[in-house]
């Protein structure tokens, strides 16, 4: 990890270690990524947030938003794909179809498949297909 800007946020949900998040439904609120349109704003580092820790007020979490994060794959990626997240916040390369978008969480630097832990680079945008 090559952290350049991080940011603590409050997760109001679990949210898993090397993940996607979006922003929550408030300022300064996060969720995991649960979808490619997913408004994908960083990438968690080795510590989430469990369900029993919000119940228990341990809801701080930090959120990498640039640099190159570690990131666990949903699916195989190539280096160098450009990645969305899966329905779990986990990286998987961006495929969209004609006229729709994925937001991109980053870009691979390495290849990898499913489970890996793979160093992405930060780029958050947008790609349509």
């Amino acid at each position: 990890m090559n952290p350049i800007l991080i940011k603590n946020y409050v997760a109001t949900a679990a949210v898993n270690p090397y993940r996607f998040v979006k922003p929550g439904a408030n300022d300064y609120e996060v969720i995991q990524a649960a979808a490619a349109t997913d408004l994908i704003i960083g990438a968690t580092m080795e510590l989430g947030v469990s369900a029993d820790d919000i119940t228990k007020g341990k809801n701080r979490l930090d959120v990498m938003h640039i640099g190159i994060a570690e990131i666990e794959l949903g699916g195989n990626v190539t280096r160098g794909q450009k990645l969305t997240s899966d329905a779990s916040g986990k990286g998987v390369a961006a495929a969209p179809g004609a006229g729709t978008n994925n937001s991109i969480g980053g870009t691979a630097l390495v290849s990898g498949v499913a489970g890996d832990t793979i160093p992405v680079l930060l780029t958050i945008g947008s790609l349509q297909g």
